[in-house]
């Protein structure tokens, strides 16, 4: 997004002194009042939708220009969908039904785990092995994730009982291009609608948005900085149901984790009234975003590296440009060397502090700047939420075939007509 912009100069001795600072405060953040839990895995669902790097390593130098994005920049739910029935047929189901129901192949397959070993009846499709099979193996990296999936699956699954219902005559072709197109646009308005209002802020919201200069890209400054601000509302355990809460990672004095690639333990189905809200039952909250990530994340499976260190180590061997030197370029208010050094108390200290004031990692930056000018950290600051809401709905504005480019004026028209949050996916897919 910003190629004429210099690298940021931090020094490699300052950047793991930022990381160690980060390390020593994280678990300091409060509960974001605004932002359910459950925004925090769509966020993710999100990110494997519309990026795949296959090189990536976040151990490894990289060049930003020889980056692939090796999935469409596209919100098409190609993560879901993978390449289609005829392509990548083990992702949908293919079972004999009745004449009056779903011809083979249009659904989407749900998996079903052995009985009577503790497993939930229903999963998302695995092999033999327990491995999932889905168009993104990411999206089985949590078992809230891996289920997220499964509930967009299911959403398919009715959309299809939906168009039969209505009694309207179609091809198997067309049967299933007409659910994966509602589901799509479904999708894409919760994206533009629901996400990232509650994310970016109303005043960032209504801008407009980032038009593309030819074919659209993944920019390095969304991928690896902006869009991991999500990283900062991730909880230290979360209640799934009506059982005690489930930290994210195996701990000490928990029989359970919520790591992921492998079946659904029936303990940790999830009820989605905790993630979402759509019935008065508490739905818990997400953490702020600020630079203060959850204590678990200072030990990520399965090498035990800390996620800010991770971070802060991509951004500078992508060469990514600081945050004063982005905010500036946007017109954008950039914040005081005092504001962005002042939380980290004498943790990094001399000509390291004076340097991390003026040369600060964009990721950190965001994250800041959230804290300060986002309402305490219930969204991000103007920064961030520019940089987050123009490539999302610039993603939408450049594919042919978003709603927003074949039909601008279209609004949902499935319960509830016209609005359609993530909590109406969820009752009208499970009702």
């Amino acid at each position: 997004m910003f190629p004429t912009l210099a690298h940021c100069e931090l020094s490699a001795a300052a950047t793991e002194a930022l990381a160690d600072a980060l390390i020593a405060l994280a678990g300091t953040s409060d509960d974001n009042t605004s932002v359910v839990a459950g925004y925090t895995y769509l966020g993710q669902f999100i990110d494997h939708d519309i990026t795949f790097d296959a090189t990536s390593k976040l151990e490894r130098d990289n060049d930003p220009l020889a980056l692939e994005n090796f999935r469409t920049p596209r919100l098409d739910l190609d993560s879901l969908y993978g390449a289609g029935p005829e392509d990548q047929p083990f992702l949908y189901d293919w079972s004999d039904s009745p004449p009056d129901a779903a011809p083979p192949g249009v659904k989407l397959l749900v998996g079903t785990n052995p009985p009577d070993l503790g497993f939930a009846s229903a999963d998302v499709p695995r092999n033999d092995q327990g491995r999932a099979l889905m168009g993104d193996a990411r999206n089985d990296e949590n078992l809230i994730i891996s289920q997220l999936h499964l509930l967009f699956i299911r959403f398919h699954n009715k959309v299809i009982d939906r168009i039969l219902a209505d009694g309207l005559r179609h091809t198997k072709k067309e049967l299933f291009e007409e659910a994966q197109r509602i589901v799509r646009w479904h999708y894409q308005w919760i994206v533009a609608h629901d996400f990232l209002p509650r994310l970016v802020g109303d005043d960032v919201f209504v801008r407009g948005t980032f038009k593309w200069q030819g074919e659209p890209f993944m920019p390095v400054e969304f991928s690896a900085a902006a869009f991991r601000f999500g990283h900062s509302m991730v909880r230290e355990d979360y209640r799934l149901n009506h059982r005690p809460n489930v930290p994210l990672f195996e701990r000490e004095g928990f029989a359970e984790s919520l790591s992921g690639s492998r079946r659904l333990p029936a303990a940790l189905e999830i009820e989605w009234s905790h993630f979402f809200k759509t019935t008065s039952t508490f739905a818990q909250k997400s953490k702020r975003i600020d630079p203060w990530l959850a204590d678990a994340l200072t030990r990520v499976p399965p090498t035990g590296a800390a996620l800010a260190r991770l971070n802060l180590r991509r951004g500078r061997a992508l060469g990514l440009p600081s945050g004063p030197d982005v905010a500036d370029a946007l017109g954008e208010l950039v914040l005081d060397e005092d504001d962005l050094v002042e939380p980290l108390g004498d943790r990094v200290d001399g000509p390291e502090r004076a340097a991390l004031g003026q040369a600060t990692p964009l990721w950190y930056y965001l994250l800041r700047e959230a804290e300060l000018l986002g309402g305490g950290g219930l969204h991000l600051g103007p920064v961030g939420g520019r940089i987050v809401a123009e490539v999302l709905l610039g993603l939408l504005e450049a594919d042919p075939s978003s709603y927003l480019r074949q039909w601008p004026d279209w609004k949902p028209d499935l319960p509830h007509k016209d609005r359609f949050t993530m909590a109406d996916l969820v009752k009208f897919t499970l009702s």
